[in-house]
């Protein structure tokens, strides 16, 4: 009879006992886990005698669905777009008030935040933050920016991370419950169904309060949760710094 908590196989795809015990009547017993918290149980047992020999089987699932405290999380957060995103709503994030937030909401398994770098220049003015980060709980993903000239010979910088921020959430999706994308751009919808397909959750993080609006439309509707950037001033900005900004022209926000 094996008396460990359900809690102790979690992370586990299969797991077996043959002396589990019921009232007194043993069965043999698996479970398999067949994603998130969703489990297939299966119970068999072999009455034999001199007169007769009988086997049963029976098979059933079960969703466990647990307190949004134990759901493993992780944070996804492309850096310029979220930085863009509350400059337009005039106020600076307090990044250790963010993460304190967010670990609220589950077990924080990672928190990635995605940004280039200009290598070539004596002083970014990113640097500190990405140093303060990455010594403050988050992980941090980084590359220098490319640097190009356009048709005219300007000088132009490029330095997209989308594609790293989609390779983490595919490789990472099999171990975590319920990501949370920090970004509006609309060439994530893709990712964040093909995560959903794996049968996790996904939230983004985003704002459509700012003129013109961060957070595309096609996004918000494929992800299981919108989260408004604005309603989590209270909780994630730097005190008494927001700016005021002009709102939303009523035009701009009506469909045509």
């Amino acid at each position: 009879q094996d008396h460990r908590p359900l809690s102790a196989f979690i992370d586990k795809r299969i797991l077996s006992t043959n002396a589990l015990n019921i009232g007194g009547f043993p069965l043999n017993f698996r479970v398999e886990r067949r994603g998130g918290m969703l489990f297939d149980f299966q119970a068999s047992r072999i009455f034999s005698n001199a007169y007769f020999h009988i086997f049963f089987q029976f098979n059933f699932n079960i969703g466990i669905f647990m307190d949004t405290q134990f759901e493993r999380i992780a944070l996804f957060i492309d850096g310029s777009n979220l930085y863009a995103a509350a400059r337009a709503l005039g106020f600076d994030i307090d990044y250790k008030k963010l993460l304190q937030y967010f670990s609220g909401r589950g077990y924080m398994v990672r928190a990635l935040y995605y940004t280039a770098l200009i290598e070539d220049q004596e002083y970014s003015p990113i640097r500190p933050l990405v140093d303060w980060l990455d010594y403050n709980g988050y992980t941090m993903v980084t590359k220098p920016t490319k640097e190009f000239p356009d048709s005219a010979g300007r000088r132009k910088i490029k330095g997209n991370m989308d594609i790293e921020l989609a390779v983490d959430m595919l490789e990472m999706a099999e171990n975590l419950d319920h990501l949370y994308v920090f970004s509006g751009d609309g060439d994530f919808r893709r990712l964040v169904e093909a995560v959903q397909r794996k049968g996790k959750r996904v939230t983004v993080v985003s704002t459509v309060r700012s003129s013109p609006p961060m957070a595309a439309d096609e996004l918000r509707r494929q992800a299981d949760v919108f989260m408004e950037l604005e309603k989590l001033i209270p909780e994630i900005s730097r005190s008494g710094n927001r700016r005021v900004v002009p709102a939303p022209s009523t035009e701009a926000t009506q469909p045509s």
